[in-house]
């Protein structure tokens, strides 16, 4: 089971994570085959523009991580989503969306696209226990 919170590192005017903490469930994967994957699409992201173009970051805090999360911003309003990020537990924050234009829009969203696997020999959360993310999204200029 991957827990999900989410916090914003500016000014809640700024940047705000809409529809709150998030709980998916993984099952093992099988011998010697792909992982076997889940994936959430609750949440959503606004973001005001800022005076500079700018961009909005992610990163986590999941000490003793045993799964694979990564996340993927789609249906982007203003900016240019970049690449899906794979969220590791101490891994420096990452390009979510670039290329936020500083003028013609107030707030732009996202939906946010959570992705959570395990492997055969990750096992599951009944046996490794769940992993607590706290993600923090951060918007800056870029």
């Amino acid at each position: 089971m991957v827990l999900i919170g989410t916090t914003c590192a500016e000014a809640q005017t700024a940047i705000r994570v809409l529809g709150g903490s998030q709980t998916m469930t993984i099952a093992t994967g099988l011998a010697g085959a792909e992982p076997l994957s889940v994936t959430n699409v609750s949440c959503r992201l606004r973001y005001s523009k800022q005076s500079k173009i700018s961009k909005i970051t992610v990163a986590t805090s999941c000490p003793g991580q045993s799964f694979d999360l990564s996340v993927l911003a789609i249906n982007v309003t203003r900016g240019v989503a970049a690449p899906e990020v794979s969220l590791v537990n101490g891994n420096p924050a990452s390009d979510l969306i670039t290329d936020i234009p500083r003028t013609g829009f107030t707030n732009a969203t996202c939906t946010l696209q959570f992705t959570g696997s395990a492997t055969f020999e990750e096992g599951n959360s009944s046996e490794e226990g769940n992993d607590v993310h706290t993600i923090t999204y951060t918007i800056q200029a870029q």
